[in-house]
C-alpha cells in the first residue's frame, strides 16, 4: 500500500503539493516562499499564537451564539483553538515574522492550523475542507485587518506586564543594595567633576525610583493597547459580520484571554490607526535609555579597578581578556547597554512604519510586531540578568569612597553658608594648589572650630537638608 505524502490544495493561483503531515495549507505554502527573511517563524513569539487561538476561539463561539455557526463546527474550533493556545501544534506556525500583505498569512496560517485540526477531531483527513474550511468557518465574521492587530495588541499586553514584573525585580534589587549601602559616605559629581557628598545608598536608591517611574508609565500604556477593533473586519464598516458581532466576540475574547479588552468607539479610525503601537515603543524607549544610563554608572563607578573610579565592585562572571590574564569586564551592564540601542532602534522602525500607513489600513504591521516583542522579550531578560547577575553581588570599596570625599575640594559647598562663598572660594583654590584637605585648611585659617567643622562634615550633615545660621 503506497502512502501518500502530500495533499493538493488549490488557491486562486492554481493547485499545489502540500505536505500530508501538515497542518498548515496552501496559503501558508506561498508565504514560506514569498518571505523568507527572518529565519524568525510567528511561532516564535508564542504569545502572538496563543492570542490568535484566542481570537478564533472568541469568534466560533460568538458565531455560534449568533446562530452564524453550526455546533459541531463551533465545537471542533474551539478545541483546536484551545489545544493550541496551550502550546500544541507550535511548530505548524511557520509563515516568516516579517511578511507583506498586513499581517494575511500570519492569519491564514492560523486559519488553515486550526481547520485542519477540527477537521481531524470531526473524524476527517487534513485538507477536506468541504467540511469545515479555513476561510469559511474559521475566519466568519473577521478579516486578517481586526485579527491581526488585535493578536498583536493581546500579545504585547501580556508582554508588558512580563516586562514590569522584571522591572520590579530589578528595583527590589537596587532598593536592597541602597538599604546596604545607606551608611556610605562619597562623592556626588555633575558632569563628571566633584560635586558634593552623598551615600552610596542614595545613588542606589535612585535607580529604584527610575524604575518605579517606568513601570507606572508602561501601565498606562497597557490602558491603551486594550483597545481593539475586532468586529471591524476589513476596513472598519463591519462587512461580513452580525450587527451583534462586535461587542459579543469582545466581551467572550476578555473571558478567554483575561486581558479586559474594549471595543474602539470608532471601528474605521481604530482599523488604520497604530498610535497605541507608537506609544507603547515610546515607553519601551525611555526604559531603555534610563536602563542604559544606569549601566554607564555602574560601568563607570566600578571602572579600574585601580586605575578608575574603582568605588563598587561588580561581581566577576568571566575572563575579560584573551591577552590581558586577570582582566574583568563589565559584561552585564554591556550587554544591556546593546539591547537599549536595540530598542532604541526599533522605536524608530515602529515610528516609520506606523507613518507610513496609508487610507483605511496600515499593511506594515508585522514589522510593528516584530519590533515590539524584541523590545519587550529582550528588555525583560535583560533586566532579570542585570538583578540576578550583577546588582545583587555589588560590593562597595568603604575606605576609597571616605578616602575620596576627606580629599575633595567639593566639599568646600557643604561650608560655603558658614564661612561665606569669598572664604570658601580662597579655601578650594589652595587645596587644589597644594593637595591640602579642605577641612586642615579652614581649620588652619580659624575659620571654624574643630568641633563646628566636624558637626559641618557629619554624613547627616552632608548629605541632608539642614537650617543655616546666617553669618554676622
Amino acid at each position: 500500500m503506497t502512502v501518500a505524502l502530500s495533499r493538493i490544495e488549490h488557491d486562486l493561483l492554481g493547485d499545489r503539493e502540500v505536505p500530508m503531515d501538515a497542518y498548515y495549507g496552501v496559503h501558508t505554502l506561498r508565504a514560506v516562499e514569498n518571505f523568507a527573511v527572518t529565519g524568525i517563524p510567528i511561532s516564535h513569539y508564542q504569545d502572538l499564537i496563543r492570542a490568535l487561538a484566542q481570537i478564533k476561539m472568541a469568534a466560533a463561539r460568538a458565531n455560534l451564539q449568533l446562530g452564524q455557526l453550526d455546533a459541531e463546527r463551533a465545537g471542533a474550533i474551539v478545541a483546536a483553538c484551545r489545544e493550541i493556545a496551550g502550546g500544541a501544534l507550535n511548530n505548524q506556525f511557520v509563515v516568516d515574522v516579517i511578511q507583506g500583505g498586513a499581517g494575511t498569512s500570519t492569519n491564514m496560517n492560523a486559519n488553515e492550523v486550526i481547520a485542519n485540526r477540527a477537521l481531524e477531531l470531526l473524524g476527517h483527513v487534513r485538507g477536506e475542507y468541504r467540511h469545515l474550511h479555513p476561510n469559511e468557518h474559521v475566519n466568519l465574521g473577521q478579516s486578517t485587518n481586526d485579527v491581526y492587530p488585535t493578536a498583536l495588541k493581546l500579545a504585547t499586553y501580556t508582554g508588558i506586564f512580563r516586562l514590569i514584573d522584571a522591572m520590579a525585580h530589578l528595583r527590589a534589587a537596587f532598593e536592597r543594595k541602597a538599604d546596604e549601602f545607606h551608611d556610605i559616605l562619597k562623592m556626588g559629581r555633575t558632569q563628571l567633576q566633584d560635586a558634593v557628598p552623598m551615600t552610596l545608598g542614595q545613588e542606589f536608591s535612585t535607580y529604584a525610583v527610575m524604575l518605579a517611574e517606568d513601570e507606572q508609565r508602561l501601565r498606562e500604556a497597557a490602558l491603551l493597547i486594550r483597545e481593539i477593533n475586532l468586529g471591524a473586519t476589513a476596513i472598519g464598516t463591519g462587512i461580513t459580520a452580525h450587527p451583534e458581532y462586535a461587542p459579543l466576540v469582545c466581551r467572550l475574547l476578555s473571558e478567554i484571554s483575561g486581558v479586559p479588552v474594549i471595543t474602539a468607539p470608532n471601528l474605521i479610525e481604530a482599523t488604520q490607526d497604530c498610535g497605541s503601537f507608537v506609544q507603547l515603543s515610546g515607553v519601551l524607549k525611555r526604559v531603555a535609555v534610563k536602563l542604559s544610563k544606569v549601566c554607564n554608572d555602574l560601568r563607570l563607578l566600578s571602572s579600574g579597578p585601580r586605575a578608575g573610579f574603582g568605588e563598587i565592585n561588580l561581581p566577576p562572571r568571566q575572563a575579560g581578556s584573551s591577552i590581558m590574564p586577570g582582566k574583568v569586564n563589565p559584561v552585564i551592564p554591556e550587554l544591556v547597554n546593546q539591547i537599549a540601542f536595540e530598542v532604541i532602534g526599533n522605536d524608530l522602525t515602529v515610528t516609520f512604519a506606523a507613518e507610513a500607513g496609508q487610507l483605511q489600513l496600515n499593511a506594515f504591521e508585522p514589522v510593528i510586531a516584530h519590533s515590539l516583542f524584541k523590545s519587550i522579550g529582550h528588555l525583560s531578560r535583560g533586566c532579570l540578568i542585570l538583578a540576578d547577575k550583577c546588582v545583587d553581588g555589588i560590593t562597595a570599596n568603604r575606605e576609597r569612597l571616605e578616602a575620596s570625599v576627606l580629599g575633595s575640594i567639593g566639599i568646600v559647598t557643604a561650608l560655603n553658608p558658614i564661612i561665606g562663598y569669598a572664604n570658601a572660594t580662597e579655601v578650594a583654590a589652595e587645596a587644589h594648589r597644594t593637595g591640602r584637605g579642605v577641612a586642615e585648611l579652614v581649620e588652619a585659617r580659624g575659620l571654624m572650630t574643630p568641633e563646628a567643622l566636624a558637626e559641618a562634615l557629619h554624613p547627616e550633615s552632608l548629605t541632608k537638608p539642614r537650617p543655616i545660621m546666617a553669618r554676622s
